[in-house]
């Protein structure tokens, strides 16, 4: 069963935390896959040095086998929400009692991995992009505080320019 709640959407400034916790929760999730896992992202813009955000941690983790992975995982303590909209990926709901955190894990071969990771290199590498991507985040939420489906369709049209224009 899901705790997920709705949420208002909020951006807030970087905070030079979320880098030492994206660690522990990578930590945590390498130790339950052990060799199953061929690597684990940060993504999201709490992986992107200075970028306001909404407060939560996304990791992604490349696994050899999906229902492998799913089991590790679930026994401790995360629970398997499906393709969440993104064929080929698993979501799951953070462990109770943990700080919310977004967990994904996906084949080697998975297209979507790619396009995250270079918008998060392209975010990395471009302040100026970076700062237009908070501006518009901060003006989405404010106008979309309810409607996260809203807010990240608003996002997404920027998003796919970035990752083309990185081969422009």
């Amino acid at each position: 069963m899901s705790h997920r709640r709705p949420e208002p959407v909020e951006v807030v400034d970087y905070d030079p935390t979320w880098p030492g916790e994206y660690e522990r929760l990578k930590l945590r999730v390498l130790d339950a896959l052990r060799d199953n896992v061929v690597r684990i992202e940060h993504v999201g813009s709490t992986a992107v040095p200075g970028l306001a955000a909404k407060p939560i941690v996304d990791l992604y983790a490349v696994v050899l086998d999906l229902d492998r992975a799913s089991e590790q995982l679930s026994a401790i303590g995360y629970t398997p929400q499906g393709d969440l909209g993104v064929h080929g990926r698993i979501g799951f709901d953070w462990p109770a009692g943990e700080k919310r955190h977004h967990l994904y894990i996906c084949r080697p071969d998975h297209a979507g991995l790619d396009s995250v990771v270079r918008f998060r290199d392209r975010m990395r590498s471009t302040p100026n992009k970076a700062l237009e991507y908070a501006d518009l985040k901060r003006e989405l939420a404010a106008r979309h505080r309810n409607d996260r489906d809203a807010y990240a369709l608003g996002k997404s049209h920027f998003i796919e320019e970035v990752i083309e224009d990185q081969y422009a």
